[in-house]
């Protein structure tokens, strides 16, 4: 019986912790990269409920890595916010995004548990554009493990993202861990777009605004 709920867990069918009945987990919905929409609207899309708990909003001095990613001097701040992500109540991904300050004041101009925060600044007219996406494996460090409710060092998948206008200006970096048994990732290809038959990048799927902040 023991391994028989030991290869369920590994599988990621069950979930288990001490002193608990085992729990079915249900099947990791597929979140594709390649069209350039909100977690949101993502999960809305699947008729499941999004959801979201904000755990800093901050101003800063990001970090070297972050702040050479935003393009800024070592001494320029950003805003940083720190959400925990869930599908139907259940936490799903941790979300740490980094806004240039042009953008991130933005972020205090509503509440950031309301709903989405690409779609909010879409309407305030920030130009958000494309995204660059890097996806790689991370391990779960003390705070994913708090929020997302796996044991530290856990596998985590990671995307890092970065998020420029039509004009190419980088306006958001974000290192998003999700889950593995509550979220996977879909990439679509096609020889006719690839970067072997076209010259150029082309854009992730995006509403097309106006280039500049409005003050």
């Amino acid at each position: 019986m023991r391994q028989a709920l030991a290869q369920l867990r590994n599988e990621g069918l069950i979930e288990t912790s001490q002193g608990r009945v085992p729990t079915v987990l249900g099947r990791p919905l597929a979140h594709s990269i390649d069209d350039f929409f909100s977690f949101s609207a993502w999960v809305q899309a699947t008729g499941r409920t999004p959801g979201q708990h904000t755990i800093e909003l901050a101003w800063r001095v990001p970090p070297a890595e972050v702040a050479g990613k935003l393009q800024l001097a070592a001494s320029d701040r950003a805003v940083v916010i720190v959400r925990r992500r869930s599908i139907d109540g259940l936490p799903a991904m941790l979300e740490r995004s980094w806004y240039i300050s042009e953008v991130g004041r933005r972020l205090f101009d509503f509440d950031p548990d309301d709903g989405s925060i690409f779609g909010a600044l879409i309407e305030r007219g920030v130009p958000l554009d494309s995204g660059t996406h890097t996806i790689d494996a991370v391990a779960a460090d003390p705070l994913d493990a708090e929020q997302l409710g796996v044991p530290p060092g856990s596998p985590l998948l990671r995307v890092e993202r970065l998020t420029t206008s039509s004009a190419g200006h980088v306006l958001e970096y974000a290192d998003d861990r999700y889950r593995t048994d509550r979220a996977k990732l879909a990439i679509r290809n096609s020889r006719s777009t690839s970067a072997v038959s076209r010259p150029s990048v082309a854009r992730l799927a995006a509403p097309v605004l106006q280039e500049g902040l409005p003050a």
